[in-house]
């Protein structure tokens, strides 16, 4: 039996799809839809394009938030240049730095050749000695100096993309969340995003440094003898093609590597998300050894990264001491037969060993970038997941504004394709002002229609009307300031008290702020507590009661001062003290706004001006209590079954 949200856990909206097509676990996000010709109640475009006649039930189809739209994915490098753009004069300044620092280095080994003909030739050594001395200390400085500066810029860079992928993730439709894992998402902004440090610096402008610096050292090398020079690239070729053979590998790898951070951390979350629930199943060993399944895949899988990132990095360390070797044979022949000096031979052999660094960096690129590009794409991924297309802000109404009308117009809606609709051509109409109550079994599509008016979901047919004009049609953040929302779980967020009943209108004065603890008769819980307001309720608002988060939730809602106001299960938790007072809130604000309940505690319902009996996401009967037991079986079944006689 699926629940009000059309599925026993984690509903995904229904969309349409051309037969035999994937959908991708990321869908990509269409971008801002079209902008029809007509205008909003506000003056401003509709969020979503017209919608295409043609519906089995005669009304317009609507077109899904989600339906993925493919597009062409920019290449990993590319996205990594637009990461570091802003940032291009700071890199570039660093990377200056770096080749400073080579050239102070390629200058050693000249003066270490001129050391030892002045040895040679018995003359003096000082000044020789002093200028390496001054190269050393040189070398050092500007080579730390240019450090700070990559690493500040890839500091920046790893910032930049934590802001704009958090700032992506908090305007995700509801759709794409409830697809998506938490872990694996806080994995993406926090795993994912620190790898763009070591790629910004050590791939992208690592790979221009060292392969200048490797030019460079090549000329110098050639200069001093051609002919140990085509010895040296003769062994130093065999070694890249090794590591062409092995950069692919250390791709797929760091690939892996992320795809098991993600699942860990998914892993992780799912046992801190339900620690209660764990313990009193008593599964901690079980869920422990799920955890430490997923972080020793990730283990293999960061081993198998390193493995080939190794054997890429010491191909070349093993060609630098092969071509030491062929070249110190040779070269001591031809210093023997005349050829070339010994201070040649040693300076060679120098710059020998000078070719190993920017060897090295450059395969060290290679494996950051595949490391990097492994990270790009899963950052891309999460980027691409569907976003509300109305960002701009709204304020709550001021006190007084006019109650909201509701409509619903033959609404079908599901949330997956393969499971039943959870509303079937559903139809009602509130007025402003009062009290609607709907009540109806498990799986009846009461949830939905709050997930609908607040447009958390898209109907697949049919029109939600607020104020006779269509939702898709509202600027979203002005319908949903228009809304006071307290959902089936209350949930708090971690913080303060304060911080969670100003969440909803943080310019709220302390009068209000005061006014609506009364009404909700928690100024007497404050008062007790050492902190006020200022109290920490815990992650999630463990350290409150389950009463206690209802409340909360309802005073949040009640200072928005909102025109419509939607209470799921809202005093399913509390006493029956603090529920009739609550009860006695909520019919005072009927006077004032529409309010929506759903409820199974006859208490509440009883109280309602009318109420719509659900049954199958359609409407059975509408009417007032006593209308409703003597023509309605289902209402007075569930009156004499579901219901709670009293509250208890």
């Amino acid at each position: 039996m699926v629940d009000d949200r059309g599925a026993m856990k984690e509903p995904v909206p229904s969309h349409r799809r051309v037969e035999g097509e994937a959908t991708p676990q990321y869908p990509e996000d269409p971008g801002p839809p079209a902008v029809p010709g007509s205008r909003t109640p506000a003056g401003r475009p509709p969020a979503d394009e017209p919608r295409p006649a043609g519906s089995a039930d005669g009304h317009t189809d609507r077109r899904s938030w989600d339906d993925p739209s493919p597009a062409a994915e920019p290449p990993a490098w590319q996205v990594l240049l637009g990461y570091a753009r802003p940032y291009r004069l700071t890199l570039i300044g660093g990377g200056l730095l770096s080749l400073a620092t080579g050239a102070v280095g390629l200058a050693l080994p000249l003066t270490a050749k001129r050391l030892v003909d002045d040895l040679a030739q018995d003359r003096s050594v000082t000044e020789a000695l002093v200028w390496l001395a001054v190269l050393a200390l040189a070398n050092a400085g500007i080579g730390a100096l240019g450090s700070y500066v990559l690493d500040r810029a890839a500091e920046s860079v790893v910032l930049d993309a934590r802001r704009h992928l958090v700032s992506h993730l908090v305007w995700l439709r509801v759709p794409a969340v409830d697809r998506s894992e938490p872990g694996d998402l806080m994995a993406r902004v926090t795993a994912d995003t620190t790898l763009l440090r070591e790629v910004t610096t050590g791939s992208l402008v690592s790979a221009v440094t060292n392969t200048l610096m490797l030019l460079a050292t090549v000329t110098v090398m050639a200069l001093l003898d051609p002919l140990l020079l085509v010895v040296t690239v003769a062994v130093l070729g065999g070694a890249q093609v090794v590591t062409g053979v092995v950069v692919p590998r250390i791709s797929r790898a760091a690939a892996r590597a992320q795809e098991s951070v993600g699942a860990m951390g998914t892993a992780l979350e799912r046992v801190l998300g339900a620690m209660r629930t764990v313990k009193a199943s008593g599964a901690e060993q079980r869920e422990a050894q799920r955890v430490d399944q997923a972080a020793t895949q990730a283990w293999q899988a960061g081993v198998r990264a390193a493995k080939w990132e190794a054997l890429a990095g010491n191909t070349a360390g093993l060609a630098i001491q092969v071509s030491f070797i062929v070249v110190l044979g040779l070269g001591g022949a031809r210093v023997a037969s005349g050829a070339i000096d010994v201070g040649t031979l040693i300076a060679f052999l120098l710059y020998l060993y000078y070719l190993l660094p920017p060897m090295q960096g450059l395969v060290g690129a290679a494996s950051q970038y595949q490391v990097g590009a492994a990270a790009v794409a899963r950052i891309r991924q999460a980027e691409q997941l569907p976003v509300e297309p109305d960002r701009a802000p709204a304020e709550p109404p001021r006190p007084g504004a006019a109650p909201a009308a509701v409509a619903f117009d033959q609404v079908h809606f599901g949330y997956r394709p393969e499971l039943p609709e959870a509303h079937r051509g559903l139809s009602f109409t509130v007025p402003p002002r009062g009290m609607t109550a709907f009540v109806g079994p498990s799986g009846a599509g009461k949830t939905t229609v709050f997930s609908l008016i607040e447009r958390f979901y898209e109907a697949t047919s049919g029109r939600v009307l607020v104020d006779g004009t269509d939702v898709t049609d509202w600027p979203l953040a002005e319908l949903r300031a228009a809304i006071g929302y307290v959902e089936q779980d209350a949930p708090v967020l971690s913080g303060t008290l304060r911080e969670n009943l100003l969440l909803g209108a943080p310019h709220a004065s302390e009068d209000e702020l005061a006014q609506v603890l009364r009404t909700t008769r928690l100024d007497s819980q404050v008062a007790r507590l050492p902190d006020g307001l200022d109290t920490l309720v815990g992650h999630r608002g463990t350290r409150l009661s389950g009463g206690e988060r209802q409340r909360v939730a309802i005073a949040r809602a009640l200072l928005r001062h909102p025109r419509l106001l939607l209470l799921d299960e809202a005093t399913s938790q509390l006493d029956a003290v603090n529920e009739a007072a609550l009860r006695d809130t909520i019919a005072d604000a009927a006077h004032t706004t529409t309010v929506l309940v759903v409820a199974h505690r006859l208490s509440t319902v009883t109280m309602a001006n009318r109420i719509v009996v659900l049954d199958t996401g359609r409407v059975r009967a509408v009417g007032t209590h006593a209308e409703l037991l003597g023509t309605d079986p289902l209402y007075a079944e569930l009156a004499a079954t579901q219901f709670l006689v009293a509250a208890d």
